[in-house]
């Protein structure tokens, strides 16, 4: 599919309940552009990933994903070319099914394997994307007997199984130790210094889990934009203290970001 830009949101409101979660959302996703979104807990980072993956109906304004707009295209249609991992998708996953089972089903963007048919070439596909992950060892393992590093780095093989044009990784970090993100935002960065995917974006609330490689930035506070571009230029110590309403400082050092109160 070719558009002007992979994701496009314009004049986006969100309302739920009579409550405000998003307001006058401008915000537009290139090719080869690698974006991290950044604020804290209740900003409105996953409703504005649930947004741009269509899973949930914006209240007014225009979304438009790889050329189709919202409400005007087949969402299941469309869907077969995002690669989507969350907290709400693992929770979905069956933990009967084998690694390489769960990373099949992204091919048709569905949670079990029994309703499509599979190649040998599906299953190869599959394999390789665990081995690219470091779990080709885990291929034949239940996805409930796997730790949460191991479950992360299989569900992102999963998005990646469908070869999508965007890549929405919300909060892959969540819950993992130290070791464990590190390896995930190493498994990241080469994620984002690869041409596979058109576009990625990436939810967080810690700076220290960006991986090297990522382009944009978008930060967010009570629902709004505070400030959306090239990371260098647009991730500050002012902007990023107005984000989380706490001064900080800010450090870029060896391809990673640090953050820190004062």
């Amino acid at each position: 599919m070719s558009a002007p830009h992979v994701l496009s949101l314009q004049n986006v409101t969100l309302v739920r309940d009579g409550r405000s979660i998003l307001r006058n959302i401008n915000w537009h996703v290139s090719s080869g552009e690698r974006w991290v979104i950044l604020g804290s807990n209740g900003s409105g980072k996953t409703s504005l990933c649930r947004l741009a993956s269509f899973y949930l109906h914006p209240t007014s304004g225009n979304i438009d994903l790889l050329g189709e707009r919202f409400g005007h295209t087949d969402i299941r249609t469309l869907r077969v070319h995002l690669g989507i991992t969350s907290q709400a998708i693992a929770d979905l996953m069956r933990p009967e099914l084998t690694a390489q089972k769960i990373v099949m089903t992204g091919r048709h963007a569905a949670l079990t394997p029994w309703w499509h048919k599979y190649t040998a070439a599906d299953e190869e596909r599959a394999h390789s994307l665990l081995t690219r992950f470091g779990c080709d060892t885990l291929s034949e393992s239940r996805y409930g007997t796997l730790s949460a590093g191991e479950r992360q780095r299989v569900l992102i093989a999963r998005a990646l199984m469908g070869q999508p044009s965007l890549l929405v990784l919300d909060e892959p970090t969540a819950g993992l130790d130290l070791a464990g993100r590190e390896q995930l935002v190493t498994t990241l960065a080469r994620i984002a210094n690869e041409n596979e995917v058109a576009g990625v974006l990436l939810v967080t609330h810690h700076v220290n889990e960006i991986p090297p490689g990522f382009t944009h930035v978008l930060l967010m506070a009570h629902g709004t934009v505070l400030g959306a571009g090239p990371i260098h230029s647009t991730l500050t110590a002012p902007l990023l203290s107005r984000c989380f309403g706490i001064e900080l400082h800010l450090e870029h050092r060896n391809g990673r970001w640090l953050a820190w109160s004062p």
